[in-house]
């Protein structure tokens, strides 16, 4: 995790972080206005130090192996209205879905892992203030995403996306809204080409990128 605190910004290490040894260890330890005080190999670790560091700011990695992943650990860590650390996300991942869900869940600033170290360092600085810290990439997708009109679905379309998102088939989703399977499919490839996919996984997956679904 990261804790910045005082006048100058202090980091600690990040759940999902390599050994103590590591390069972005070193890095951080570098910066002399940085100080790690904490590392986490786990969500579930992390959620422990945080309690018992009370840090400012966490740097996290979505990918924690098993167990909490880095969204439920940034979501879980920022839920407590009176919490005051910020979470920075440090990743190589960068499609809309990465980038939506953990910021939804609470980041402060998503950065990508290729970020040269004074745009890791200031990004942490912003964070710590509270500022939001993107990466330009990231940005770039984001404010594409804000421009992109969204697709005009209708409500009945809606009705059965919110059942795909459930994981629930073409059957039961007919039962429950009471139409034939038939209908079903037929609104199925009409939510298909209205989200450029072609399969329910996708449609899914399109949905959640662009908002579509709670």
């Amino acid at each position: 995790m990261a804790s910045i605190g005082r006048s100058t910004p202090r980091v600690g290490g990040r759940p999902g972080c390599r050994p103590r040894g590591s390069r972005r260890r070193a890095l951080l330890d570098s910066a002399p206005d940085i100080e790690v005080v904490g590392e986490a190999g786990s969500g579930e670790e992390a959620l422990a130090l945080a309690s018992k560091l009370t840090p400012d700011v966490v740097l996290m990695d979505l990918q924690l192996g098993e167990g909490v992943d880095g969204v439920e650990t940034t979501r879980r860590l920022t839920s407590d209205p009176g919490a005051s650390l910020h979470v920075l996300v440090l990743t190589t991942y960068d499609t809309d879905a990465d980038i939506t869900r953990p910021i939804e869940a609470g980041a402060t600033g998503y950065l990508l892992k290729a970020e040269r170290p004074d745009e890791l360092f200031a990004a942490i600085h912003a964070a710590a203030e509270g500022r939001t810290a993107l990466s330009a990439p990231v940005a770039d997708r984001v404010m594409a995403n804000l421009r992109r009109p969204r697709p005009a679905l209708t409500d009945r379309e809606r009705d059965i996306l919110a059942q795909l998102g459930r994981g629930i088939g073409n059957r039961d989703i007919a039962r429950a809204l009471y139409i034939s399977e038939a209908t079903v499919k037929t609104h199925l490839r009409r939510i298909y080409d209205k989200l450029g996919v072609d399969t329910r996984a996708g449609a899914v997956a399109a949905a959640k990128e662009r908002r579509l679904l709670p």
